[in-house]
Order: C-alpha cells, then structure tokens, then sequence
C-alpha cells in the first residue's frame, strides 16, 4: 500500500507575514519607550529646570546652561529668611495641616459614601453618584464669589476653615469615584461570611472590607493631598498671613529689591515643596497603580 504524503508549501505571503513579525514587534517596542521618554521628558523638564535653578547663584540666575553651574545654596537659605517679610517656614507648616486634615475628612466621608453606594440599593442612588460626580465639574473661578462672601459673614476670612471646607468639596467626589469602583468589586461572600459569625455589619465593613480597601484607601490619601497642597486661588483670596500656604507664600516672595522678583528664591522653595512629593510618589507606586487599577477588572 502506498502512502501519500502532501508537503505543504508556505504561501509567498505567509512567509512575508512571519519574516515581518521580528520586525513589527521591535518597531512596535521602539515608539512605545519613545512614547513612554517623550512623556517623561515632559513631565519631568520643567522639575529639573526649577531644581538647577535653585542652585545656581542668583547672578546667573537665567544663564541657559542645561546642567548646575555656579553651585550654592544661598538661594535655600533666602527662601527662609524671614527678614524679607517671607515666612516660609510657617507656610510649609500650614499646608501640612491644610493638606492632612482635608485628607482626613474626605478620606472618612469618603469612604463610608463609597461603601453606602457600591453595597447598598436604596431609591435614588445612581441620581446620588451622579449629583456627586457633578460637584467636581464646577470651576473653582465660579465658586471664588459665593464662598469669598459667606466667609465674610462668618468671619471665617484668614482661618484655616475657610481653606479646608473648599478643599474637602474639591476631593470629595474623586474619593467616592474611586472608592466605590473599588468596594463594587469586593466579593459579597466575605462580608456574608463575617455576618454569618455574628459580626455586625459596621464590624464586617471595619474588620473585613476596609482591610480589602487599602490599597485604594492609600491611593485616594496620596491624591488628595496633593491636591489640597496645590490649590492656589481661593488660598490666595481666604487665607491670611498666618494661614496662607506654601502656593500662596511662594508667589509673594520679595528679595532685597522690590522691583527685581528673586526667581531663584523662589524655584528652591518651589523645589523642596515638590521633592517630598515626588519622592513619596516614587516609593509608593506600586500601592498608587494598584489602587487606581483595582477594580478595573471583572473576574
């Protein structure tokens, strides 16, 4: 009996598919780290910039040498010098206690908000997510008017309240945004588990989800105090001498002469202001990706 044996030739076209395939994927990988340098140059240009600046001697102040020259920390030394009318010392100080009670509350409202949404079904609750989401879509330039005069009426002008309640409305809505995304994913069967043994349900939401939420819980902390620290314009319009924030204290930086701006004062104060931040960003990464991305997936 005689055996056929068919040889199958590759089409001309397969062929220039699988000779292509190396290449597609190597040119494929090159405009990915070209897109991933072009992204980070930009964000990080400006940073290096500041930090080379401030410390380089005033006199060269806007020499366009792209690496230190002129070396000294004479600048760091004027930022906190309060003999100019600058307290930046005091400013630092203020916006570590604007920055971490606005993260406190909005953390613990927050959190019980997102909870209430992503577990509970009550009438009215996606009209609720809703009106929430939306406070975040108001420009603060509209709300500059409304808030400058019930401050007024309160008395609140120059306190610290008058900054932390704006702030507290600004992050709210991005921490129930996330923290529900979050909570809505969490298996029921845990929390179920735990009400079987005997818990109540606060006690299988604080000793069974919220461990869950760290992550998420840790990332929503990071963000909102990032942008209770760098918000400017109702700082600069609310608060006063002994309250205003580092935003507000660097852009009324004086030097010795009144009509020159001391711009390398102002970029170290800039830059100790923005290392700390970078730096806890940059330990925290990987608690800060996984919080933003949990959630993001069914299984």
């Amino acid at each position: 009996m005689t055996t056929v044996t068919t040889v199958t030739t590759p089409r001309p076209a397969a062929q220039k598919n699988a000779a292509q395939a190396p290449w597609t994927k190597s040119l494929g990988s090159v405009r990915l780290y070209l897109g991933a340098l072009i992204v980070l140059v930009w964000g990080l240009a400006p940073f290096y910039w500041m930090a080379v600046t401030a410390f380089r001697d005033p006199d060269y102040t806007f020499d366009n040498t792209p690496w230190p020259t002129h070396v000294t920390f004479e600048n760091f030394r004027n930022a906190f010098d309060t003999s100019r009318g600058n307290d930046f010392g005091k400013a630092l100080v203020n916006s570590a206690i604007i920055g971490a009670v606005t993260t406190v509350v909005a953390l613990v409202l927050g959190v019980l908000a997102a909870y209430a949404l992503a577990r509970l079904t009550f009438k009215g609750k996606y009209l609720v997510s809703g009106l929430i989401l939306s406070a975040s879509m108001f420009p603060v330039v509209v709300l500059v008017t409304p808030l400058f005069q019930l401050f007024t009426n309160l008395g609140w002008i120059g306190e610290y309240q008058a900054m932390i309640i704006p702030n507290i409305s600004f992050v709210l809505p991005m921490t129930v945004y996330i923290l529900a995304s979050f909570f809505a994913e969490l298996p029921w069967e845990l929390e179920e588990a735990a009400r079987i043994d005997g818990a109540t349900k606060m006690q299988a939401f604080r000793l069974i989800m919220l461990p869950l939420a760290a992550p998420a819980v840790f990332t929503t902390a990071i963000l909102a105090f990032i942008a209770s620290v760098n918000e400017y314009l109702l700082a600069r319009l609310l608060s006063s001498d002994k309250t205003e924030p580092v935003t507000v204290a660097i852009a009324r930086f004086s030097g010795n002469n009144p009509l020159v701006q001391p711009y390398a004062a102002i970029m170290a104060a800039g830059t100790m202001v923005t290392i700390p931040l970078v730096i806890m960003v940059l330990l925290f990464q990987r608690r800060i990706i996984s919080g933003l991305t949990a959630g993001g997936v069914k299984s």
